[in-house]
């Protein structure tokens, strides 16, 4: 497990894979801790939630640093993810208790009603490109919910993971409520089947999902997956074409474009299509990469070597298909995972651009013959999980936003994840939904209770 700086491909520290003793005394520990943890009363775990979000606050500059230097991201975006995991926190000790407040029904008893009760131990398998976000996301309403957790990490930000269980710890947190497990991939497929585990939540890949969906139903345990993303960014005639541009280059190349829920294929109608372009492009084209840490650098590397190098023949192979390279559409020499803000047009069903996710710099631009056209595109792609459409006329937009496949919809915004809005996908981009009051309930026992 190595962290090594994206900017300068320098190795910052590496770890040793737990032994089978140290994963056994971990799991050991969070067994223990889970029955008394699911009788911790709301108000006390709403308590240590808030000390956890008081602690995150208090040493954002720091964390943030930390997301910097080990995944890449702009030190100004690192520390407003570590903010809205505060945040996150802050939301469900303020709402868990009335989310799983017991629920009366009116039946043929004297009494009955549906309670809302913990699982027990969680296992959440977590990204490297929100570090913090997608496992306080995870984390803050199954802890409040009375479920304990464990942490499989991405191998690349073994840091991050630490700091997080420190976080918990410092916020004073029962021993054993949260633990970090420094385990490869491979073993938490195999944990899965362990009975102290009674559920998984995923952020990742495609591929890893299926992966533990295989593991989880051959285990017969409950599972959320919120996997990758092609999201559409449909422009229509009637557009703030500026505004749009605008947002559409933050909504592709924010966390060098390592987001899910980034803006990544372009959909343009033709009354629009040229001066977009040429908007987009100016804007783009001002980026600025350098090193996350400074201010003035605004546009990050790619987190690992090997992601830059799939990027790249995702690209390569696009426009050999007949793609048009806009602008970009090369990496950056020098020392770092650095790619060229880029844009290729002209890209067509069965290239890979069309059919797969882009996951980096690089916004590709579908060309519709008309609105109808726009949807049918949007609508044609394997994933399902974030899209935005821009037009003048907002009920017209919400009308469209209605009719694409996917878990959130945007009208004149770029896509984004809030703590009062459930979050997920459909299709390949998953299932099940994390925050809110949807997010909270997906790892609980909903339980009915009958009385004569």
């Amino acid at each position: 497990m190595e962290s090594i700086n994206p900017a300068t491909g320098e190795l910052l520290k590496s770890y040793e894979p737990w032994r089978d003793a140290q994963l056994e005394t971990a799991l050991a520990e969070s067994a223990v801790a889970a029955p008394a943890w699911r009788a911790t009363p709301f108000e006390e775990r709403a308590r240590l939630m808030r000390n956890a979000a008081a602690e995150l606050r208090r040493y954002a500059a720091r964390y943030g640093a930390l997301v910097a230097l080990e995944m890449g991201k702009l030190l100004k975006e690192a520390r407003a993810e570590v903010e809205k995991c505060a945040w996150g926190c802050e939301y469900y000790a303020g709402q868990a208790a009335e989310f799983l407040r017991d629920e009366k029904i009116e039946t043929d008893a004297g009494s009955s009603y549906i309670a809302y009760l913990p699982l027990g131990t969680i296992l959440a398998v977590m990204p490297w490109n929100f570090p913090f976000w997608q496992v306080f996301r995870a984390a803050a309403p199954a802890l409040m919910a009375g479920n304990t957790m464990v942490l499989k990490h991405s191998s690349n930000v073994p840091q991050c993971a630490l700091a997080i269980e420190e976080i918990f710890r410092a916020a004073g947190f029962p021993a054993g409520v949260f633990r970090t497990l420094m385990i490869p991939a491979t073993q938490a497929e195999q944990l899965i089947a362990d009975p102290r585990i009674h559920a998984v939540t995923l952020t990742g890949s495609e591929a890893a999902g299926r992966k533990i969906a295989a593991a989880a139903g051959a285990a017969l345990k409950k599972t959320v997956l919120e996997l990758g993303g092609s999201d559409a960014f449909v422009v229509l005639a009637d557009a703030d074409l500026e505004q749009a541009a605008s947002v559409g280059v933050t909504a592709r190349f924010q966390n060098c474009g390592q987001s899910c829920i980034a803006a990544k294929r372009f959909i343009l109608v033709p009354e629009i299509a040229e001066r977009f372009i040429a908007l987009f492009r100016q804007k783009a084209e001002a980026l600025k990469a350098g090193d996350p840490l400074k201010a003035d650098t605004t546009l990050a590397p790619l987190a690992r070597a090997d992601l830059r190098a799939q990027l790249h023949r995702q690209v390569a192979d696009s426009i050999q298909a007949g793609a048009r390279a806009v602008f970009g559409c090369a990496p950056i020499a020098g020392p770092g995972y650095f790619y060229q803000p880029s844009m290729i047009d002209q890209v067509r069903p069965g290239m890979r651009a069309y059919e797969e996710e882009l996951f980096g710099p690089v916004a590709i631009v579908i060309r519709a013959g008309d609105e109808d056209d726009a949807l049918r595109i949007a609508n044609d792609n394997r994933y399902g999980l974030g899209a935005s459409v821009w037009t003048a006329d907002a009920a017209r937009g919400e009308r469209f936003a209605r009719r694409i496949q996917s878990g959130a919809s945007f009208v004149n915004g770029m896509v984004k994840s809030d703590p009062r809005l459930p979050f997920g996908g459909v299709k390949a981009s998953g299932y099940g939904r994390e925050l809110s009051v949807h997010g909270i309930r997906e790892f609980v026992n909903i339980k009915t209770v009958w009385i004569r």
